[in-house]
């Protein structure tokens, strides 16, 4: 790790960490990144871990989706997010991507980012002056953008454990291996959204109508207030909001909210 971080320090902008490659050889394939050095922590197997931390789970930034998906300890104290990298792609793409890789990222269509917002992560960065706490909610501040320096590498995603909370997800594809048109992730009483806005976002009104005793049904309906998605030829704002609004209904039944 020390050496990948001397590395990307060097050289700053001109650099970039390759972890599953899932996001960065697309970019490069389309010329939307041209790095003049790739740096390949894909063997940094000592951020590749779960673990039981107190009243916190503790993930390695390098942990595959394929491992998430069958990790016994996250099965048992924050499924949603097991099931949720179980639903990434196909079996090649979460044997290669990683769930740091999809974090830092930061494409509002994709499912992982949604899920740690949902659970209230906390993301921790190392770079040249040490170690720092990211919130989620803090962490995705625009399409593709984050607040890590060029000079940083997520280390860890931190979650508290979520035993006896329902949970729920639900997300709506053209095809089985698109990405989602709108997704929904629902830890306990907290309730994200996917490709309704630039970011993921929390569905405050929801949340704010089920703290109000409302059922699913009525806190369902609020679903795409404050919201922004994209208006598309496969998809239009009114489409998106329709869509959120039926997901996040059936995404709080399965959480055993009635």
């Amino acid at each position: 790790m020390d050496e990948a971080l001397a590395a990307v320090a060097e050289h700053g902008d001109d650099a970039k960490l390759l972890a599953g490659g899932q996001s960065l050889l697309p970019l490069m394939k389309l010329r939307f990144a041209a790095p003049e050095l790739i740096v390949d922590i894909g063997p940094l197997d000592e951020l590749r871990y779960v673990r039981l931390d107190g009243d916190e789970l503790a993930v390695g930034a390098m942990t595959r989706h394929h491992d998430l998906q069958h990790d016994a300890v996250l099965a048992e104290h924050a499924p949603v997010l097991a099931q949720v990298a179980a639903s990434v792609g196909d079996p090649q793409i979460r044997h290669r991507g990683t769930i740091g890789g999809s974090l830092v990222h930061a494409d509002p269509a994709a499912d992982l980012p949604a899920a740690v917002l949902a659970l209230d992560g906390t993301l921790i960065a190392r770079g040249p002056s040490g170690e720092r706490r990211i919130p989620a909610a803090e962490f995705f501040q625009g399409p593709f953008e984050t607040p890590l320096a060029p000079e940083e590498l997520l280390t860890e995603i931190r979650v508290p454990v979520q035993d006896g909370l329902g949970w729920g997800f639900e997300k709506f594809t053209r095809r089985a291996l698109d990405w989602a048109i709108v997704g929904v992730v629902v830890a306990g009483r907290s309730v994200a959204l996917v490709n309704m806005g630039g970011t993921p976002l929390r569905a405050s009104a929801v949340e704010a109508a089920l703290a109000r005793g409302a059922s699913a049904a009525e806190a369902a309906s609020v679903a795409a207030e404050g919201t922004s998605p994209a208006d598309e030829p496969h998809a239009t704002v009114e489409y998106r909001e329709h869509l959120a609004r039926v997901l996040t209904e059936r995404a709080l039944v399965s959480a055993g909210v009635s």
